[in-house]
């Protein structure tokens, strides 16, 4: 019987199965290009399941599978294995491609045959149950190889992003210039929904003499981990956000090189241009994303369990990066990054709120990847 699935829940499978039919996986370049000189080779891919732990190990042209049940771990009883032809697995990955490619909707019905292979193969979670957030982990070049956990992301789905924004990442502006009156602060609040009533409402406080002065950052971990790449990281993060905004410029590059020319910082001139410190410090928090920072919990410079990102390309194409080649992952990230806009209501921002007698209007920090 035929089930659906979003094209992000399929896109993790598919990249599954794609790295077990090749048994090798290709770096990317900053570009987000294959880069054939830097080729790994897969010898185990472990996942995990609601049910337990599965690894997946490439024997020539057999896939076998060792499953070991959370009811009967501790039981010590034997773990359970399979073996399926490696070829099934390249035939099923071929299809779902195909489901995600043809779809015009974000929801896929399973291809033909795709849900009784999932049976045989023992998936029935098509997103991987771990709390350490990796999708998959691969043992490289020998299956008792330490394991390297990866987050996947697939440009052929809308894709999770590297800062949630969530109420957490709201960046505090104090509203200044001049005194509004509350009912000014009600025209202005009270502006229609749309998908620039944020900036319509920064433009109206600006036409109205009011000025946006970055005070602070909402939430006391957020803030505290901004602080942890830079004392004044806090200030740049919001005054990128604020651009976006009312620039309509939203790639970190861009964002970055306008930082650059600016200088909202006032540092030295010798600091911008032969140290390169905007582009240093946002390649490092965006690495720092990917590596496990979260607005909510507490960041103290320790790697999470990811290492790295498995990226689908728009041909299906998976590619490999991890923090062994710092400096390709970093600008990949760089040059493939774009600040988003969340849900005003969801995220609470974009109005002007008193406290303690003093007018602020939030804004919201998200970034993800681009599409292209």
């Amino acid at each position: 019987m035929a089930f659906q699935a979003t094209k992000r829940e399929w896109s993790e499978l598919y990249t599954f199965f794609r790295l077990l039919a090749d048994g090798k996986v290709a770096h990317g370049t900053p570009q987000a290009k294959r880069n054939e000189d830097n080729v790994w080779p897969i010898a185990m891919i472990q996942r995990e399941e609601h049910n337990g732990t599965r690894r997946y190990y490439i024997e020539g042209e057999t896939i076998r599978m060792e499953t070991e049940l959370k009811e009967k771990v501790q039981s010590g009883a034997p773990v359970l294995t399979q073996s399926l032809p490696r070829e099934d697995f390249a035939e099923v990955a071929r299809l779902v491609l195909e489901a995600i490619k043809s779809s015009a909707d974000d929801e896929v019905t399973s291809p033909d045959g795709v849900e009784e292979f999932l049976d045989a193969a023992a998936i029935f979670d098509l997103e991987a149950k771990t709390e350490d957030r990796t999708d998959l982990s691969i043992a490289f070049w020998h299956p008792d190889a330490p394991l390297a956990g990866f987050s996947v992301r697939s440009r052929l789905s809308t894709m999770n992003p590297l800062l949630d924004g969530g109420r957490t990442a709201n960046l505090k502006f104090e509203q200044t210039g001049i005194k509004f009156a509350t009912p000014t602060v009600n025209k202005i609040n009270a502006l229609p929904e749309s998908p620039t009533e944020v900036v319509d409402r920064m433009l109206m406080i600006e036409r109205l003499g009011g000025v946006l002065k970055y005070a602070d950052v909402a939430d006391r971990v957020f803030r505290s981990n901004l602080l942890m790449m830079d004392l004044h990281f806090p200030r740049l993060l919001a005054e990128m956000v604020r651009t976006m905004h009312i620039e309509g410029i939203s790639r970190v590059s861009e964002l970055t090189k306008l930082m650059r020319e600016t200088n909202p910082l006032k540092i030295k001139e010798e600091l911008i241009e032969k140290h390169g410190f905007y582009e240093f410090k946002m390649k490092q928090f965006l690495m720092t994303l990917v590596l496990g920072m979260r607005p909510a919990k507490i960041y103290n410079g320790t790697d999470s369990a990811v290492e790295g990102l498995l990226l689908v390309d728009g041909s299906g194409e998976v590619l490999c990066y991890h923090k062994s080649q710092k400096e390709v992952f970093e600008e990949f990230l760089f040059l493939n990054s774009r600040f988003e806009k969340g849900s005003v209501e969801k995220d609470k921002y974009g109005f002007l709120e008193k406290e303690n007698g003093v007018y602020y209007f939030k804004l919201n920090a998200k970034i993800g990847l681009v599409k292209r």
